[in-house]
Formats: structure tokens, sequence, C-alpha cells
């Protein structure tokens, strides 16, 4: 189809037998037909008996627009409702955490250990290491302020594991 669109030139007129054979939604359509009238070229849908060649059909082409644009308001409206809904509803919106309470309280146990890396314990617990940096904060100042009586440098590499 788009080299199709791409071969039409200024005097052309597309002729489709349905606008479904267009494109799959109104918008697309409207973009479509919007593109060929910038370029000079017309549009004519058999099925519809659709001509913006024809002030008439430039017409009902707007209107379909302008319905199409109100359809995708009210679409917009509605969600931002339901999302407000849910919100006083105390319901939670979005994706879920990649890690529980429990969870972060687990890694903050394990991450004492000097024997343990981050990686081993991000490994355990099922999340990578940006997931535990993002959930222990405190890990970005550096490990040593995490393990009592370590001395700077002697935590482990990569390469040791959680028992």
């Amino acid at each position: 189809m788009w080299k199709c669109l791409d071969y039409l030139r200024p005097g052309d007129t597309l002729v489709v037998p349905s606008l479904d054979r267009l494109g799959r939604s109104i918008q697309d359509l409207i973009s479509i037909v919007a593109g060929l009238r910038k370029r000079g070229i017309g549009f004519q849908s058999l099925h519809e008996s659709l001509d913006t060649t024809t002030p008439g059909g430039r017409l009902v082409f707007h209107v379909f627009a302008a319905l199409a644009e109100f359809i995708r308001e009210l679409i917009v409206q509605g969600t931002h409702e339901g999302l407000a809904a849910a919100r006083a509803r105390g319901e939670r919106i979005g994706r879920p955490p990649a890690m529980t309470e429990e969870q972060v309280r687990h890694a903050r146990g394990l991450l004492t250990d000097p024997e343990n890396t981050i990686t081993s314990i991000a490994k355990l617990l099922g999340v990578s290491r940006t997931t535990l940096y993002k959930y222990v904060p405190e890990l970005a100042a550096g490990r040593d302020s995490l393990v009592p009586n370590a001395r700077p440098g002697q935590l482990p590499s990569a390469e040791r594991r959680v028992k």
C-alpha cells in the first residue's frame, strides 16, 4: 500500500473499494487522506460514495474526522476518570513492585555478610542488580556502609556466591 501511495502524483485520485481497505482505524484513514490532500491528490471510496475531490465529499470526510476526534477524546476522558476512580478506591495503578518489603529486608540482611556479592544476592532474589540498587538505595553510597566492621576495599568480587 505504501508503494501505491508513494507512486501517486498531484492531480491523481486514489480510488479504493471501501474505507476499511485503506486503513485499520479512522485515525489511519484521516492521516492518509490528509497526507494525500496536502500533496494535491484526491481520494474516492466506492462503497461509501466518498469523494474528496468535491466540496461535498470533503465536508463528509471532515465530519468523519470530527467524529473520530470526538470519540478519541471520549475514550481519553473515560480512561482518566477510570484511573481517578481506581486511585480513589486505593487500588494500585501500574506495574507491581519488583521486590516486596520482605525481599528488601532479606537483601539488606544478606548484604551485611562480606561473603555475599551483590550479583549473587540479586540472582537469589530473582531480580537484576539494577533493581537491587533501586530498592536498597544505601548501596549507591557504597557497600562498606552496610557491612559492620568492614574496611574499604575488603568486600568480595562478583565471583563469590550466596550460600
